[in-house]
């Protein structure tokens, strides 16, 4: 599903605001396909690296200190966690990807249940890819990229931690992952540069979370 309109205004950002002030509340968590919810709401699920800083973006999102759990520990999230905004969206936590450590079998139990989560949710309205801003696409975001695309789902990109690199430098990263994402059909093209600490870009992503909200069809 197509966003509505790309640029993002004062009142889109207040729509977003007034979303994400609302409870937000954890409605399940799964490693089986049998332990998700049903089909109800619009999903915007959230996919990353290992400490890209997911849960920190998150956090941030729903103005809350612990709503997913931050960890310097690569690979703790390791089930889909949902949780229902204001019974209009839900958030999904994806375990994070590229963590070495994790051995051969969780790897293949959590890839397993992450394909046949985003080829079996009709309601999955956007993944959002996160980045990290200083480091740019690694191959587990291409390999990530590349099943979306295979599975026609839509994406979107967001670099993390944007204020730790230089100006110059976060442009020129923006500019090169924008430059690859024009190959790729299921990719949306506008990217958000955001920073959980610094407060950049949550506006902006709220914003659009909102607007798919208000775009998805009722059930």
């Amino acid at each position: 599903m197509s966003e509505p309109a790309n640029e993002v205004d004062a009142l889109d950002e207040e729509e977003g605001r007034l979303l994400f002030a609302k409870e937000c509340r954890f409605v399940a968590g799964s490693e089986r396909l049998e332990g998700l919810p049903p089909f109800t709401l619009p999903e915007v699920a959230f996919a990353g690296r290992s400490n890209v800083g997911k849960s920190s973006l998150l956090n941030a999102l729903t103005n809350r200190s612990a709503l997913a759990r931050v960890s310097h520990t690569p690979g703790r999230t390791r089930q889909l966690n949902f949780f229902d905004l204001g019974g209009r969206l839900l958030l999904v936590d994806m375990p994070g990807y590229g963590y070495a450590e994790a051995s051969k079998a969780d790897i293949k139990r959590w890839q397993k249940l992450i394909d046949a989560y985003l080829s079996g949710r009709p309601t999955l309205v956007r993944v959002m890819v996160l980045v990290d801003s200083r480091h740019g696409l690694k191959a587990t975001d291409r390999d990530l990229i590349k099943r979306l695309d295979e599975r026609a789902v839509s994406y979107q990109v967001a670099l993390t931690k944007s204020d730790q690199p230089k100006p110059s430098e976060l442009e020129a990263t923006k500019a090169k992952v924008a430059a690859e994402l024009a190959k790729h059909p299921a990719a949306h093209p506008e990217i958000v540069a955001t920073s959980a600490t610094a407060g950049i870009g949550i506006a902006e992503l709220r914003a659009r979370l909102a607007k798919l909200a208000a775009a998805a069809p009722s059930r």
